[in-house]
């Protein structure tokens, strides 16, 4: 299944929530009175795209997915990220390289970096004469990062309502430092993470990825591991069938869990990134 059909597209809720959910879960859904929109199909018809079709995107997409970007929450409206939109070829291939040469970020009719970025309210202070003490610590550093993470999903979606595909490259931690320079990032600044959004090439089939099921994820009241060994069997037994379905290898869920985090070379640099965010303006007070 390749396409991902924009918003306006989508059948009758009736007909699309159960099918969306049973996508999603790979389990029977609720068949009716379920209550719906077409954000909720976008949202449940994700899946990343890394394949995109040569095809110019339409005239003011860039500036489109940046006011979605933009109207994301913000901590206090502090608004502490920045939007870099990589346009230069030579920039991009290094990027590439240093992500471990993922190449859609090359092809990608854009490729936006998100970035959490603390320098403004440091210029403003120095403008103003004012301390910026508040800045030094990890509080700050959150706020910043999830700032520039509640841009990029907004960004995601939206291209996602246009009929577009997108990846997220969170391989650019790979060395932050690099990226930095890359981008000539000031002090207090880092890259978050990248997203890569396009046409989708329709020549290669991509379709949604099974989650864990909700007993595993959603806790009433208190956290409880209740339930958990059995919800993540479902998962493992899910993942296994899409698996076979885009011809990859037999590996359930939860060993594709462990082998991502379960020792510092899977880390693949990142590591160190504590240590670059130090050099990088971010004490961590």
């Amino acid at each position: 299944m390749n396409e991902i059909t924009p918003a306006e597209h989508f059948r009758d809720a009736e007909a699309v929530a159960p099918e969306a959910l049973q996508k999603r879960y790979r389990e029977p859904a609720a068949a009716a009175g379920l209550p719906w929109s077409e954000t909720l199909s976008v949202l449940l018809n994700h899946r990343s795209v890394r394949a995109f079709s040569p095809e110019p995107l339409a005239e003011g997409t860039r500036e489109v997915l940046v006011a979605a970007a933009q109207s994301a929450p913000s901590s206090s409206n502090v608004q502490a990220l920045s939007i870099v939109s990589v346009e230069d070829p030579a920039l991009r291939a290094q990027l590439a390289a240093i992500a471990g040469n993922q190449k859609h970020i090359e092809t990608a009719g854009l490729f936006f970096v998100f970035v959490a970025d603390l320098s403004r309210v440091q210029r403003l202070a120095e403008r103003e004469g004012l301390t910026s003490d508040g800045l030094d610590y990890t509080e700050s550093f959150l706020i910043a990062s999830l700032d520039a993470a509640f841009a990029a999903q907004n960004t995601l979606v939206a291209a996602q309502s246009l009929g577009l595909g997108a990846v997220y490259i969170g391989a650019l931690r790979n060395d932050a430092a690099a990226v930095a320079h890359v981008l000539k990032l000031p002090p207090r600044a880092y890259a978050v993470v990248g997203l890569a959004i396009g046409r989708p090439d329709p020549a290669v089939a991509t379709d949604v990825k099974p989650r864990i099921p909700q007993p595993g994820i959603l806790h009433r009241d208190v956290y409880s591991t209740v339930g958990e060994d059995e919800a993540l069997a479902r998962a493992d037994r899910h993942a296994l069938a899409f698996r076979a379905e885009q011809g990859l290898d037999a590996t359930p869920w939860t060993r594709l869990a462990l082998q991502r985090l379960h020792a510092v070379a899977s880390l693949k640099g990142r590591h160190v990134l504590r240590r670059q965010l130090e050099a990088l303006g971010f004490p961590f007070k």
